[in-house]
């Protein structure tokens, strides 16, 4: 079951300028920057009460997020929301008609268990859902 908004996600060109951006808007540092190779992308955390921003940029041209900030900019790209059990969820959530990207689970960033719905399945939104590793 879905628990709460776990991050946003927002697509960016230059990590280093974007930290800088939005700690003027958030008026406090970043946590953390973690590159997640098997996505091609660095990443910089940034926590506000419960929620967590997210900033992507893409480490080389074929990810994901350099194929969305090709076509559409950078903006928010995607919305993450925790669950307790994240394979229970999966299975739900095909069940439910939902069109899951990844056949399993896999390693996110920040300590994440991790996998995406199809846009074209949650009104035009990428959803990720994600559960922290307890291992």
């Amino acid at each position: 079951m879905i628990k709460k908004i776990e991050h946003i996600g927002i697509a960016v060109k230059s990590i280093q300028h974007s930290n800088e951006l939005f700690k003027k808007l958030f008026g406090k540092e970043h946590y953390k920057v973690e590159a997640v190779a098997s996505e091609g992308v660095s990443t910089s955390f940034f926590m506000l009460g419960e929620t967590k921003i997210e900033l992507l940029e893409a480490t080389n041209m074929d990810s994901a997020i350099a194929k969305f900030i090709e076509k559409k900019g950078e903006g928010i790209h995607h919305i993450a929301y925790e669950v307790d059990d994240i394979y229970a969820e999966m299975e739900r959530l095909k069940t439910e008609g939902f069109e899951v990207l990844n056949k399993e689970p896999k390693q996110g960033a920040d300590n994440k268990l991790i996998f995406f719905l199809h846009p074209k399945s949650t009104n035009g939104v990428l959803v990720e859902l994600c559960q922290e590793r307890k291992d």
